[in-house]
């Protein structure tokens, strides 16, 4: 007998709305195992959901810190507390190996319990006057009903920084996941609701992109917009707030460079280079994609990455010793395959990348290496997001670095030596807004900015407490003594 397949609705006004309209979630290693049916939402449970928060919003704001440490500390707390099982649920749906999905749970907690802490250090400003007899306090206060727009490659993650600033500054919230990998977002609802969020102050409004989130940017009731996912989504997405005077954030995508110089030690350069171009199936926007190697360590650093690539194991997401989980769906499989298709157009050399068999029916793809490839390919230009990754060789540091900030993106750059003096270049000189020295361009913390230029970012910074910045508005306040 097969077991019952749950059906999951929306939260809304502090209140489980069952789905009338439901997509499947889909395990990637085994398309057989449906995780459950997700409500799929059309424009009217978002205008439910804005008007439950705007109700909700005067009392939230005006609630005692104390109160709003506590919520987050329990979501925290709860998330930790049930990491193994969480963190299976984000195998299944997205595909990361088991041990990398535990570990963005884990994070997801941590990043409650930060924002608990933040709650009680909202900060304000006592100046002079530039006048006799007066004060100057400039305050922050929340700035409303905020939207949350969220991608399918961090499903935990990612909404926990969003959603945890935005209620430990007092705002309220309407989120939408990706309709891709909804389960861990409707855990964290879970563990909102169970924590006694009040009704309305946060709403879960689960649906198609083009449906749900075109309605919560272009809502009157929504003040703010934050959203991780495509450059070319990212840029409508900014452009339309800009013209509905709404504060907008948007993180997009990247192509980032790894350069390895001749100095570099290629027991920390290979690992960090695999590391950041191929694990989480490469699915990330920090991901190493371009590894500018200079001419003298070139030949021993490609022999040695390719080998060690070719070695890894690609399976079941929740299988043991997987190290490359699958891809997240048919779509963004086809994408990837059609990456390599072009590869082999513009004449690079192919390691790797064909679609492979899994132990069950799913979307596995060999991790893929280009070699002989110059910065102007296609490869090096657009992001692939996938387990794929170039080489461009370069003759010395200062040609790295010109090819490293030659692209539209700039999230993350690294770079492998072992020279102070090229580190302390590169890192002031590369255009990325966050860099890495001798480790993987992927992996970043939680308690300090992310973020980057270009067409990588716009508007402030998420994480630590630079999300103060996005999240609240300053008031101005004069006094006169009399």
């Amino acid at each position: 007998m097969k077991d019952t397949i749950l059906s999951f609705g929306n939260l809304i006004g502090g209140q489980w709305i069952p789905a009338e309209d439901a997509r499947a979630n889909v395990n990637p290693s085994d398309t057989n195992d449906i995780i459950g049916h997700y409500a799929s939402a059309d424009a009217s449970a978002v205008d439910a959901a804005v008007a439950a928060a705007r109700d909700a919003f005067e009392a939230w704001s005006q609630t005692s810190p104390q109160v709003r440490h506590d919520l987050l500390d329990a979501v925290g707390t709860s998330i930790l507390a049930r990491k193994e099982e969480i963190g299976r649920l984000l195998a299944r749906e997205e595909g990361k190996t088991l041990p990398e999905a535990i570990g963005e749970t884990t994070r997801a907690g941590q990043v409650f319990k930060f924002f608990a802490g933040e709650a009680l250090r909202i900060a304000g400003d006592a100046q002079a006057s530039t006048r006799p007899d007066i004060d100057v306090e400039v305050i922050r206060e929340p700035v409303g009903v905020v939207g949350l727009i969220t991608p399918w490659n961090f499903p935990i993650a990612i909404p926990a920084w969003k959603i945890a600033p935005a209620l430990a500054y007092g705002n309220c919230a309407v989120l939408k996941p990706a309709d891709l990998t909804p389960g861990c977002a409707h855990v964290i609802a879970e563990a909102l609701h169970e924590a006694g969020c009040p009704s309305g102050v946060f709403n879960l409004v689960m649906g198609r992109g083009s449906v749900v989130g075109e309605a919560i940017v272009t809502h009157d009731g929504i003040d703010a917009v934050s959203f991780t996912g495509s450059a070319a989504t990212g840029a409508r997405i900014a452009e339309t707030c800009g013209r509905l005077r709404k504060k907008v954030q948007t993180e997009m995508g990247g192509k980032n460079p790894m350069v390895v110089l001749d100095d570099a030690d290629l027991d920390i350069a290979v690992p960090a280079c695999l590391n950041g171009a191929y694990f989480s199936t490469g699915q990330r926007c920090t991901a190493s994609s371009r590894l500018i190697v200079q001419s003298g360590i070139h030949d021993a650093f490609v022999e040695r990455l390719s080998r060690e690539m070719q070695a890894l194991k690609v399976g079941d997401a929740l299988d043991a010793g997987t190290q490359i989980g699958p891809v997240v769906d048919e779509r963004q499989l086809a994408s990837n395959l059609d990456y390599v298709a072009i590869a082999r157009s513009e004449a690079a050399e192919v390691i790797g990348g064909d679609r492979i068999d899994g132990p069950a029916p799913g979307f596995f793809q060999a991790p893929a290496l280009f070699l002989g490839t110059d910065n102007g390919m296609r490869i090096n230009r657009e992001e692939i997001f996938g387990p794929c990754a170039s080489v461009i060789r370069v003759t010395n540091a200062e040609e790295a670095l010109a090819v490293a900030n030659d692209t539209e993106f700039g999230l993350s750059a690294g770079i492998c030596t072992s020279s102070l003096k090229h580190a302390r270049t590169f890192r002031r000189r590369v255009e990325a807004g966050m860099v890495m020295v001798n480790l993987p361009t992927a992996g970043v913390d939680y308690h300090v900015p992310f973020g980057g230029r270009k067409g990588s970012s716009y508007g402030a910074r998420e994480q630590g407490r630079y999300a103060v910045e996005f999240y609240t508005t300053v008031k101005t306040s004069y006094i006169s003594a009399g």
